[in-house]
């Protein structure tokens, strides 16, 4: 089909997985859509009825939950100082660092090119919008844009 699934995939039913996507040690959920040039790494788990659109990456230590769509280009940090070698070594998890946990709960949405800083929650049914920078936890059901991302509207339940 064009893209990887290597070792330690959970998939669960309905999954589709479109062209070029990198997928290895996750869990995905039922029914949920990966788009082209996906990257989800190890530890990510991914809930039902999600949509991942085409250049996402999702490395270690995000958790999205039920119904989470997530805009193409969108980018998730895991690592508040990234450096590639600790004392002349590259790092390595659990031996270095630990990748920061990461969730977006259930029904929202990232925009595309947004970036999510690592040790964040994305509250329920909110929105992120296209090319924010988000740098710290966003309530439910609010919309927030911008560099930093800061709430514009709150939305109805």
């Amino acid at each position: 089909m064009g893209h990887s699934i290597i070792d330690k995939v959970k998939l669960g039913k309905n999954v589709q997985i479109y062209n070029f996507a990198n997928i290895y040690g996750c869990e995905i959920g039922d029914n949920t859509k990966i788009g082209s040039y996906v990257e989800i790494r190890e530890n990510v788990k991914i809930g039902k009825n999600c949509k991942i659109q085409a250049f996402a990456f999702l490395p270690q230590g995000v958790i999205l939950e039920d119904e989470v769509f997530i805009g193409p280009h969108a980018c998730f940090i895991n690592d508040k100082i990234p450096r590639a070698a600790v004392k002349g070594k590259l790092k390595q998890i659990g031996k270095d660092w630990k990748p920061l946990a990461t969730i977006v709960k259930k029904g929202a949405s990232i925009g595309a090119n947004a970036t999510i800083l690592g040790g964040i929650t994305i509250g329920e049914n909110s929105i992120v919008g296209a090319g924010s920078v988000v740098t710290k936890d966003v309530p439910d059901n609010v919309i927030v844009a911008g560099n930093p991302a800061r709430i514009l509207k709150k939305l109805g339940k």
